[in-house]
C-alpha cells in the first residue's frame, strides 16, 4: 500500500501499523466542525499521528485523551510545543484499552474519534461493541470499501455479515469521502468519514445474541445459497414461510429485522 521506507517529518512510516497521515486542512476543519467538541466532553482520539486533529481539538476541551502505539510518534507528540498540557497521551494498543474507565470516572459517556489504521479498523469497531453502554458517539476515518459495507442495505452487493452485526448495534451515517491525496503517504484506496452512534434503545429485539450471531454467520457462510439451503440445519422451508421469509432468498436480501426474527424462533 505504501512506498518502502517512506519518511515524513523524519519519521519512518511503519507499514505494518497501517500508518498514513492526514494533511488536508480542509478535511481537518470539516472533521472538527462535524465532531463539534465541547469543553466538558470526554474525548478520546485513536491514532493521533503527528497531531493534525489533536492540536486543534485540544483547544476546545478541558482534557483530550489520545492513544498511540508507535513509541516514536508518542515521543514526537510529547516534545511538540503545540501539544498543550491538557492532552494526555497513552502509549498502548487500542485493542486492550479500557474505555469504560473514563466513562465511569467522569460519569458520562465518552466520545471517540480518529483516523483508524486500515489493518485493524474492522476489528476495532467490533471491539467497541463491549463498551456500547459507555459510548456517546464515534467519528472515524476508514477505508471506503469497509464503510460501503457498514451502510449497505439488503439487496446490495456490499451487504454482508459485518453489515448486519454492526447495524444491529449501531446507527451508522456516511458523512463524506476523503481521497488518497489527502494523506501522506497516499494509500492506494480512498477513505470515508463516518459517524457511529450506539442504539440507546435497540429497535431490534433479540432473545439470545449468540443464536443471532450463529444464524447470521451461517446464512452468509455461503452467501449465494438460498436460505432453504444455508439455514437448513435450523429451519425447514415451511418454518421460513410461516415467518413470512421467502426461502428462495439469499442472506444478502434479508434485513436485520428478519435475522432477529429468525434467531428468536429457534
Amino acid at each position: 500500500m505504501f512506498m518502502n521506507n517512506f519518511i515524513y517529518k523524519g519519521h519512518i512510516v511503519k507499514k505494518y501499523l497501517g500508518q498514513c497521515f492526514l494533511i488536508d486542512n480542509k478535511v481537518i476543519k470539516n472533521i472538527i466542525d462535524i465532531i463539534n467538541p465541547l469543553y466538558d466532553d470526554v474525548l478520546i482520539e485513536i491514532g493521533p499521528g503527528f497531531g493534525a486533529l489533536t492540536i486543534p481539538v485540544s483547544n476546545f476541551v478541558r482534557k483530550l485523551f489520545v492513544i498511540e502505539l508507535d513509541k516514536d510518534l508518542v515521543l514526537y507528540l510529547c516534545n511538540n510545543k503545540l501539544i498543550s498540557s491538557n492532552v494526555v497521551i497513552f502509549k498502548q494498543n487500542v485493542m486492550s484499552f479500557n474505555f469504560c474507565y473514563f466513562s465511569l470516572i467522569y460519569n458520562k459517556n465518552i466520545r471517540i474519534f480518529g483516523n483508524l489504521p486500515y489493518n485493524i479498523s474492522v476489528s476495532l469497531i467490533i471491539y467497541f461493541i463491549r463498551y456500547i453502554n459507555h459510548i456517546k458517539d464515534m467519528y472515524f476515518m476508514m477505508q471506503k470499501e469497509v464503510v460501503d459495507k457498514l451502510i449497505s442495505l439488503p439487496g446490495n452487493k456490499n451487504y454482508c455479515r459485518l453489515t448486519v452485526i454492526m447495524q444491529y448495534y449501531y446507527e451508522i451515517f456516511f458523512l463524506f469521502n476523503v481521497y488518497s491525496k489527502s494523506f501522506i503517504p497516499s494509500p492506494r484506496i480512498d477513505s470515508s468519514f463516518v459517524k457511529i452512534i450506539p442504539r440507546s434503545k435497540n429497535i431490534y429485539k433479540v432473545n439470545n445474541i449468540k443464536l443471532f450471531n450463529l444464524i447470521v454467520k451461517s446464512a452468509f457462510m455461503f452467501r449465494r445459497k438460498m436460505l432453504r439451503n444455508s439455514l437448513s440445519n435450523f429451519f425447514t422451508v415451511n418454518d421460513l414461510i410461516k415467518l413470512n421469509i421467502n426461502p428462495d432468498l439469499r442472506a444478502e436480501n434479508i434485513s436485520v429485522y428478519d435475522f432477529c426474527k429468525l434467531s428468536n424462533n429457534l
